[in-house]
């Protein structure tokens, strides 16, 4: 078949600069319309989380890897005459158990297919494990650091051979069960009804071995152009009610099953849609169109054009919150002498609580509650932060005063980031009903909601900047979201580590911290 380039009227990066237009262009007050009642329902199913299979596969590496080192560790000082450093021999062996794991990588071993396969794939499983054996058995020889047996080595080759064979054969069971049960899935909606949508409804349960668990179908059209059932599957409401229903069914991706022609109907839905922590993807299956092979990815054999990706995902997701687990215990070790002080100060010279505890928006807009020194007299605090805090504001005490613009009353929300509530570093977060003037921020900035795409965070990229404390006008929250959105668009974890480390340095800059 002919490849053609792409086309002037679809190009995936400009379908991406015109959604920006849009966004500065419309609001979307409605991108949080309440669900109907069969929705929501539907949606209550998928309450519980899944895991996706590149998690699982990675913890499944991790676990092989641990268990080959434990085993060959084990085999070594037990039955081998040891002659050398145990430090040498352990270094030796896992080096070894290592290059097994990367054999079994770049065998294809493991995929999905594969391990649900485990029979048929045994014989790259057991070349895998004897050239890794033969090669450590080899090194530990070269370094005259041990000696063996055949009888041991016999030993040794058996246990590795028979764990990756009968832990294989468990894994393929398990992973059959999770597919059903929806442990390991990739849970979709398609958006879009008709026969477009059938098409591709039948096309990925053709898919061996998919992953996709298809939740619904959402349209904008009525029954009499877009059946309420289609390919089985029941249409579940407008493209409005779409973003609430994704965030409590935990959505993973969204498929637009439009044709590529119909760019301003796809911008209209990109515009409500790319505030969600979502993959989004537009169905190319049913277009005439082909373009380069590199243009598409793929469900099995079903393209898609990649649209917008899910942030900080899946392996990113578990080194950020290491990072955020090591330096917060890091930081509460160096700085629980000033929370005890700051904790004894707040409670000596006003009464009330230690703590305030206040409703934000958190990750996927969900609510959570962040904990803070209170800096308030307590008859005077504002839960729902409807009136910002302004300089010489009556309400804030001496000693808050100073906890604010040092930033030391923002100190307990380090046990939000030990309880996975919200990050070290990411975009602040914002209480349910703060305001500019007389109007929310969502009503102020379009796609506000987007910062709620990855967790909130203690310090950020904005505060950085110099976008600190009040924000008492429509240019400052929408510098805010800029720089929150930009974040999350850069992200790294050294580009945390930046943030980190320059924030002591910016909160010596108090103009806007009362």
């Amino acid at each position: 078949m002919n490849h053609f380039r792409k086309p002037d009227e679809f190009n995936v990066e400009d379908l991406r600069r015109k959604v920006s237009e849009l966004r500065e262009k419309e609001q979307q007050a409605d991108a949080a319309r309440e669900l109907n009642p069969f929705a929501r329902q539907i949606a209550e199913q998928f309450r519980a989380i899944s895991h996706s299979p590149a998690m699982l596969i990675g913890q499944f590496r991790l676990f092989e890897l641990a268990c080959l080192i434990a085993i060959s560790f084990l085999m070594e000082i037990s039955l081998s005459a040891a002659s050398g450093d145990i430090l040498l021999r352990f270094a030796t062996i896992a080096t070894g158990s290592a290059l097994v794991v990367l054999l079994l990588q770049l065998t294809d071993t493991y995929q999905i297919p594969s391990l649900r396969a485990a029979r048929r794939t045994a014989r790259r499983v057991f070349t895998a494990w004897t050239i890794g054996f033969a090669l450590t058995i080899a090194s530990l020889a070269l370094l005259s650091v041990s000696s063996h047996t055949p009888g041991v080595l016999l030993a040794w080759f058996l246990a590795g051979a028979g764990f990756l064979f009968l832990e294989r054969q468990l894994t393929a069971f398990a992973i059959r069960n999770w597919a059903r049960n929806g442990v390991m899935e990739r849970r979709a909606v398609i958006v879009g009804g008709g026969e477009p949508a059938k098409y591709l409804v039948r096309q990925l349960e053709e898919q061996p071995d998919n992953d996709i668990r298809i939740c619904g179908i959402f349209d904008d059209r009525g029954s009499e152009r877009s059946p309420t059932v289609v390919a089985g599957y029941p249409k579940l409401g407008t493209f409005a009610e779409l973003v609430e229903f994704s965030r409590l069914a935990r959505i993973d991706m969204l498929i637009i099953a439009l044709p590529a022609t119909a760019e301003q109907r796809i911008l209209q839905l990109l515009r409500k849609l790319w505030v969600l922590p979502v993959d989004i993807r537009l169905a190319a299956h049913a277009n005439r169109l082909r373009f380069r092979p590199r243009s598409y990815s793929h469900i099995g054999d079903v393209p898609m054009f990649d649209i917008f990706d899910k942030p900080i995902r899946d392996w990113d997701s578990v080194a950020k919150r290491a990072f955020d687990i090591a330096f917060t215990l890091l930081a509460l070790t160096l700085v629980w002498p000033l929370m005890l002080a700051a904790a004894i100060a707040v409670k000596a010279t006003s009464k009330g609580p230690i703590l305030f505890r206040q409703n934000r928006h958190g990750f996927n807009n969900e609510v959570i509650q962040i904990l803070k020194f209170r800096s308030m007299y307590t008859h005077l605090s504002d839960q729902s932060a409807v009136k910002a805090v302004t300089k010489g504001d009556p309400r804030v005490t001496p000693v808050g005063r100073f906890l604010r613009k040092t930033s030391i009353d923002e100190l307990p929300q380090l046990f939000n980031v030990l309880r996975g509530q919200i990050s070290l570093v990411g975009p602040r977060p914002h209480a349910v009903s703060a305001q500019t003037g007389t109007r929310k921020y969502v009503d102020v900035v379009e796609g506000y909601f987007a910062r709620h795409r990855v967790k909130p965070g203690v310090t950020g990229w904005a505060q950085i900047n110099g976008l600190r404390g009040e924000l008492d006008s429509d240019e400052k929250i929408r510098a805010r979201t800029a720089y929150d959105l930009d974040y999350i668009e850069n992200w790294s974890l050294l580009f945390d580590l930046k943030i980190l480390f320059l924030t002591p340095v910016r909160l010596l800059n108090t103009d806007n911290a009362y």
